[in-house]
């Protein structure tokens, strides 16, 4: 975290308890170079980190774009993400083995990119296994899209769910997806429930909101009149 330019990151054991410190005074990301201390939370023992800075995210210049690969907050107990970027999309994600850095996956795919953030984990197909998702797209207003990748347990592997909609929210309990889309400043939303059947999103319902000035909120109205 970041608090008045002291920027701290705080080493996890596998009980959550903190096993040491790295610490930023004075931190400032546009600098070159920055100075830090690392400390182990037990022994106290500490060690001076420098880190240079290599390249900053955004729009390469020149005629060719450089691929950049970015390691992701998100990770599994066994298993780490990094994913390619060039410029300001996310080109591709690769899966590596904590324990020996293995190159298990590398997937294809296009979407904007968003740093450290990209990936997120969850049940997405509600089999008991976790599975991963990166982030693909600003919509307008409120609405985003990412894909959805769902782990096969015979491979070990994962594929890509082909799961679209904008904004989807998945309910582990109920086994239920929601999709929320909104147009037109919030005025006209369209909200659905779906169940999942052999890996597909199945519609269970689908209503319509529209914007109603005199009762000053979304009313529900026939679902033609969001189409």
């Amino acid at each position: 975290k970041l608090i008045k330019k002291k920027l701290t990151f705080v080493e996890k054991d596998v009980k959550k308890r903190t096993r040491a410190t790295l610490t930023f005074d004075n931190f400032d990301a546009k600098n070159a170079e920055i100075k830090g201390i690392w400390r182990d939370a037990k022994t106290g023992k500490t060690l001076d980190i420098k880190l240079n800075k290599d390249f900053e995210l955004g729009y390469e210049t020149g005629s060719e774009s450089i691929e950049r690969e970015l390691i992701q907050s998100a990770s599994f107990s066994d298993r780490y993400f990094r994913v390619v970027v060039s410029n300001d999309r996310a080109v591709a994600v690769k899966i590596f083995e904590k324990k020996t850095d293995r190159l298990l996956q590398k997937i294809n795919l296009d979407g904007q990119q968003r740093g450290a953030e990209s990936i997120s984990i969850g049940d997405y197909n509600f089999d008991g296994f976790q599975d991963f998702s990166i982030f693909e797209s600003f919509y307008a207003g409120a609405n985003t899209s990412s894909l959805y990748f769902l782990y096969d347990p015979t491979t070990k592997n994962f594929f890509n769910s082909e799961y679209e909609g904008t904004s989807l929210e998945f309910d582990e309990k109920k086994k239920l997806i929601s999709m929320t889309n909104q147009c037109c400043a919030g005025s006209s939303v369209i909200k659905a429930t779906y169940k999942v059947v052999k890996n597909k999103m199945v519609l269970v319902r689908e209503r319509c909101y529209k914007w109603d000035e005199k009762k000053g909120g979304l009313i529900e109205k026939p679902i033609k009149q969001c189409q």
